[in-house]
């Protein structure tokens, strides 16, 4: 098992699952259920199969997580079932994150990291949500 943090990620644990303050190294897109899974798919797709870091739950509401950059998602109209993960004045959001290895259930990287600095695209992104809230 490696015990020490991906050398590339400083902000991924070593081992189990930390919250990391959204607006430090990136906010996050929050997805509920199935279809976040459908979407980060979709976009695996249009990026030959590297969309950028999505992190999934296996618990609850199921939720995903689309790890963008800090700030990238203000300024924009988004669907409503979506739910931004950023923070400003007065606002603090925390953005869970796991290790890349061992125990960390319910979360687990549905498309783990690969380079710095590669995350999800917003504008992809939204693209994708918008398009499929169009009948």
């Amino acid at each position: 098992m490696n015990t020490q943090s991906h050398p590339t990620h400083e902000w991924i644990p070593a081992t189990g699952v930390q919250l990391r303050k959204a607006g430090v190294q990136f906010d996050a897109v929050r997805l509920d259920g199935d279809r976040g899974r459908e979407i980060a798919d979709g976009l695996a797709r249009m990026t030959g199969g590297d969309p950028g870091p999505v992190v999934e739950s296996g618990s609850g509401r199921r939720c995903v997580y689309f790890l963008v950059a800090a700030g990238s998602t203000s300024h924009h109209t988004w669907p409503d079932h979506v739910t931004r993960l950023t923070s400003g004045p007065y606002r603090i959001c925390y953005i869970p994150v796991p290790a890349l290895e061992g125990q960390t259930w319910p979360l687990a990287w549905r498309y783990p990291p690969t380079a710095p600095g590669r995350l999800v695209h917003t504008l992809l992104l939204r693209t994708a949500l918008q398009e499929e809230s169009c009948p």
